[in-house]
């Protein structure tokens, strides 16, 4: 089920290849993408220390959200991905002036 599409990336680039990651989110995170409630507009991805994060996704909280948390809708996110995936992606960054997007959100139910 497609919640949310970076349809500005999908216009302004040529999409050269796609990949499929996971996303490590906090609980109240998961509700507010169900309820769609998730911007991928200014999203993009950046690699620190070998592995893969998220950058500018903003992910509203819901408004009936715990008092004891303090929701970040910003926060930088990790992308979980296979090793061997990590390293192609690495090596494929070193050519200059290639931006990564985050393209769409999907929820998936578990197998």
């Amino acid at each position: 089920m497609s919640i949310a599409q970076n349809k500005k990336a999908f216009h302004d680039y040529f999409i050269e290849e796609k990949y499929e990651a996971g996303i490590v989110l906090e609980g109240w995170e998961v509700k507010s993408i169900r309820a769609g409630r998730v911007q991928l507009k200014e999203a993009y991805i950046i690699i620190r220390n070998n592995e893969l994060y998220l950058i500018g996704s903003h992910i509203s909280a819901l408004p009936t959200a715990s008092t004891h948390i303090n929701p970040d809708p910003l926060r930088t996110r990790k992308l979980l991905l296979h090793e061997e995936q990590i390293k192609r992606l690495i090596e494929k960054s070193s050519a200059p002036a290639i931006p990564w997007f985050h393209l769409i959100c999907i929820i998936k139910q578990a197998e």
